[in-house]
């Protein structure tokens, strides 16, 4: 049964408040989560490159890479710590609980959840989260820049300067060049695939060691007590840190390297978010572009013709 199918008789079932109590809440998580990143993100590469704060449709010059990079490791850095408590959450719930009636819906699952593990408990493994966010969403955002502007920029400049004007174009005495209107949003689309995949050479191999770490999260909250002075806690948190590594490692040898333990299934997860993932991006710069005011006809010189970019 499809997802929509599986709503609709969840809906049948328990009535259209399944929606607000179960629905909602991950729902609203997720795009508040999202909102932080992306907010973050603009903030902060505007801050260091002035240019990309001007509401304009087009950035010329580009930010450069190192810029980019900053400012999407800067914005991962925030949502680790805005997600924290949402991620532990996530990862200790467990549809039993539904089902047995120890809560009535997600808006009392994170509350008690939340009272019961304490903010010790949410920031349980954030600093693989970290990790993850910070030099994934750098390399996310720095190659979707790249591809998008350098990328795009240096293929018309070649492309458009090699041909022979006076040739093809009877009107070469105007010295301007249009590129073709579908030349943009495919680089645009592959600036967003590209970003996708750089990003998952970071999460996958941290997703499969935090899938590790969350196996001993049951025996963590168990142990750490919210009286519990502070060097015991972060102890138990080294301690089980050691024990993770030792599995991956272990995971590690039997498997054949680090490479085969910690990029298995890259290729077919990678797959599986592509899609979304530049979906994601492509809606983020077609809302940045709606928004942005009309900007001067930007012109790159080559071989005394002028590349008119709109």
């Amino acid at each position: 049964m499809s997802s929509a199918g599986l709503l609709a008789h969840a809906v049948r079932s328990h009535g259209w408040s399944f929606i607000p109590n179960h629905i909602l809440p991950p729902l609203l998580a997720n795009v508040g989560v999202g909102a932080v990143l992306y907010t973050s993100y603009l903030q902060l590469l505007g801050r260091s490159y002035p240019q990309s704060s001007e509401p304009t449709k087009r950035v010329y010059p580009p930010p450069p890479p190192m810029k980019t990079f900053a400012a999407g490791f800067a914005a991962g850095a925030v949502q680790s710590v805005v997600a924290a408590p949402l991620d532990a959450l996530s990862i200790r719930f467990r549809p039993s609980d539904m089902l047995d009636g120890r809560y009535k819906n997600m808006w009392q699952y994170g509350y008690l959840k939340a009272k019961e593990i304490g903010v010790r408990g949410m920031l349980a493994g954030w600093g693989l989260s970290f990790l993850k966010d910070t030099v994934g969403y750098g390399l996310f955002f720095a190659t979707f820049e790249y591809v998008k502007a350098q990328g795009y920029y240096a293929f018309i400049t070649r492309y458009y300067g090699s041909l022979d004007w006076r040739n093809l174009n009877k009107d070469y005495r105007s010295h301007t060049i249009r590129p073709h209107y579908a030349i943009e949003p495919t680089f645009l689309l592959l600036a967003g695939v590209s970003a996708s995949v750089a990003q998952q050479t970071v999460h996958h191999p941290v997703d499969h060691v935090q899938e590790i770490y969350y196996r001993s999260l049951a025996t963590i909250d168990k142990k750490v007590k919210r009286s519990m002075p502070l060097p015991s806690t972060m102890r138990i948190y080294m301690s089980a840190y050691q024990k993770t590594f030792e599995q991956c490692r272990a995971r590690a040898d039997r498997l054949g390297g680090w490479r085969k333990c910690l990029y298995k299934g890259f290729f077919r997860n990678t797959v599986r978010q592509v899609p979304s993932t530049s979906a994601g991006l492509i809606i983020f710069e077609m809302v940045r572009r709606r928004y942005g005011n009309e900007a001067e006809v930007i012109r790159i010189e080559k071989d005394g013709y002028d590349i008119v970019l709109t």
